[in-house]
């Protein structure tokens, strides 16, 4: 990780901005779909192995369309790999921007966090008699722990 801290604001234009341009991609993919869990569990991989494989039977099928059953839609199948092939380089794109969003992300939510945690802590040691004290105790209850409930004595027979 860079121990440089994120210096850097979004100002609320700047986010509508990026979440038009997010609303513009899925506009312009309307084809996307949202598969359950079981769905997606249940569906033949394609990976980069299998990549090679696919285009190679294309290429057979393509030149020899006779073998095929009469139900077996060439064109179909050509356009689900075209398909891949154009959105392989947008998932990567996307993937390496989730990414970076989600480091950025966190790394400035832990840096939030640790200046909260050193005002807490500069508040509980200059409070008393600062006027703090409900702010500090109110900042304390992020701590408290929930009792825990005594467990019931079992009745001995």
């Amino acid at each position: 990780m860079s121990k440089a801290p994120i210096s850097a604001t979004l100002a609320p234009s700047e986010r509508d901005e990026v979440l038009q341009a997010i609303a513009t991609i899925k506009e312009k993919l309307p084809f996307l779909i949202d598969l359950t869990n079981e769905e997606r569990k249940a569906l033949p991989k394609m990976g980069d192995k299998s990549r090679a494989f696919v285009s190679k039977a294309l290429e057979v099928a393509a030149q020899n369309p006779d073998f095929l059953s009469r139900s077996f839609d060439l064109e179909e199948m050509r356009k689900d790999v075209q398909l891949f092939e154009a959105l392989y380089p947008v998932l990567l794109s996307l993937t390496q921007l989730q990414e970076l969003v989600d480091d950025t992300f966190l790394a400035v939510g832990s840096e939030a966090y640790a200046a909260a945690l050193q005002v807490y802590t500069y508040a509980k040691a200059s409070g008393q008699g600062a006027g703090l004290e409900t702010v500090v105790e109110e900042m304390g209850q992020r701590f408290a722990r929930k009792s825990r409930k005594p467990k019931p004595e079992t009745a001995a027979l």
